[in-house]
């Protein structure tokens, strides 16, 4: 989880080759509506967000009724959107990446292909809450190379 930028699509491709597990990338659950909306500039509301994250979550569910630990990417910004995705079948752990801003703008500055555009980020930063004490998850600092950043994740997950 964690803001645009963040390195999420790029640790899951390391954990999927590292652990062997099936991934799924938040962004290809979105209807063509949200994209079109988040091309132009604009934020999604929630309402946008339910029928994403419900379809994630049953992704999630899917995997775990055929035995299949995975690994999924999702903004995940609210608490409220991560209840969504912890009512899946099995245990859902969050990965919260995070960085410095200037950072996070200078990887979105340089993505090809991205329909986010970097004049969302401080509608993301502004909405994020931070993974609560109670939540089943780690906090991984995104300030290394994406090898290192996997390093630290995996370490992270075996506390």
């Amino acid at each position: 989880m964690g803001v645009a930028g963040s390195g999420k699509t790029t640790l899951a491709g390391i954990l999927e080759e590292r652990l062997g597990r099936p991934y799924a990338e938040a962004d290809e659950f979105h209807p063509a509506a949200n994209i079109a909306k988040m091309s132009a500039g604009t934020p999604l509301d929630d309402d946008d967000r339910w029928p994403w994250l419900e379809a994630i979550r049953d992704w999630l569910t899917e995997q775990t009724r055929a035995g299949r630990p995975s690994v999924v990417t999702c903004s995940a910004l609210k608490r409220s959107y991560r209840d969504v995705l912890r009512s899946a079948e099995g245990r859902v752990r969050f990965v919260h990446l995070t960085a410095p801003t200037d950072l996070l703008e200078e990887r979105m500055a340089h993505r090809e292909g991205h329909f986010m555009p970097t004049t969302l980020l401080p509608s993301q930063l502004s909405t994020l809450e931070p993974l609560g004490t109670d939540e089943d998850g780690v906090t991984v600092v995104v300030d290394v190379p994406p090898q290192a950043v996997a390093d630290r994740t995996l370490a992270a997950l075996q506390d």
